[in-house]
């Protein structure tokens, strides 16, 4: 327990997995079909994670290929611009194509694309891994959709080893996306072990329920994990909020409702406000809400990493808000 907590408090991650280019039509309301003007902005969920971190005090590196091309560029670019370490972004040439995501600023039939064939993030390898000085860092992230695909699910894997021989918690978002998986039996096999392997784990309860077999053992699922492998794990029911597992406790908080503009980036910008509370000196239950708070200001603006929180607004977000709801 102390390792997970001590190690998130030096607020300096190392985050594993994609960046990617998010498209999103103006104005906020527009249908894809019907767009005539988008908007352009830094997506992804590790690079989203990442630069979450950055806007709120913290320190982040990410560890990932992009394409060796214009659109791999301007990832690079924003990440920088964000303040994320980008020594470990790789580029990869040939046919590899940076992730894309088509998505739009509406709840009520809202549609999001993923474009992920020939992904370049999946072309990380254990070089890419191995390169990276862990003893730098207090606490590794990643999120499922690195698992998907060889090489980057044997990289990731093997990061795991070399943060654990660094004496690093690893802090894993199950984030399953369906799309990027061959089947969803190896998704329930690869995202288990990884799980199995992690100090704290966040996922919502229809993922927890993807582990366990069935979404009504998800709760099962996620205490049982953090009664046996994990220090810490947090079970997200959207609106219904979260149930936190630590050392024999369960916390339930509440959420902050807004008027959403959209349902995209508040699990990333979750983990952000959650993880830099922690850091801040923040107690258990006052990060997550934290972060809860986070969340609901990613999903009230356009994008993703350009719609999460940095310090400033988080705190004047929760000055103005009459508080979270009941958990």
């Amino acid at each position: 327990m102390s390792t997970l907590f001590d190690g998130i408090k030096s607020n300096n991650f190392v985050v594993i997995g994609r960046a990617g280019m998010d498209f999103f039509p103006d104005p906020p309301g527009t249908a894809t079909e019907d767009a005539v003007t988008m908007t352009v902005g830094l997506g992804g969920s590790s690079a989203n994670m990442a630069a979450g971190i950055c806007k709120l005090g913290g320190k982040a590196a990410l560890v990932t290929r992009v394409s060796d091309d214009s659109v791999g560029r301007y990832c690079i670019n924003q990440l920088k611009r964000y303040g994320v370490n980008t020594t470990h972004v790789t580029p990869v040439g040939g046919e590899y194509r940076n992730s894309l995501a088509v998505y739009e600023t509406r709840v009520e039939n809202h549609q999001s694309v993923i474009y992920r064939n020939g992904a370049a993030d999946f072309q990380m390898d254990k070089s890419d891994v191995s390169a990276v000085d862990y003893n730098a860092f207090g606490a590794l992230i990643t999120a499922g959709t690195v698992f998907a695909a060889e090489p980057s699910r044997a990289a990731t894997f093997h990061a795991f080893d070399l943060a654990r021989a660094a004496g690093l918690p690893i802090i894993f978002d199950v984030d399953y996306r369906p799309y990027s998986w061959p089947s969803a039996e190896v998704a329930a096999d690869v995202l288990s072990r990884a799980a199995a392997q992690s100090d704290m784990i966040v996922g919502n309860d229809e993922e927890f329920g993807f582990m366990a077999g069935g979404v009504e053992k998800g709760l099962a699922k996620a205490r049982e994990l953090s009664q046996t492998t994990a220090a810490a794990v947090v079970y997200k029911m959207g609106h219904e909020g979260a149930i936190t597992f630590v050392d024999g406790q369960e916390i339930r908080t509440g959420i902050y409702p807004v008027s959403a503009l959209k349902p995209t980036g508040a699990g990333d910008s979750f983990m952000a406000g959650f993880l830099t509370s922690i850091a801040d000196g923040y107690d258990l239950k006052t990060a997550i809400l934290r972060g809860s708070a986070c969340a609901s200001i990613t999903v009230s603006r356009p994008g993703c990493a350009p719609a999460m929180a940095d310090t400033a607004t988080l705190e004047k977000f929760l000055a103005d808000h009459s508080g979270p709801t009941e958990s």
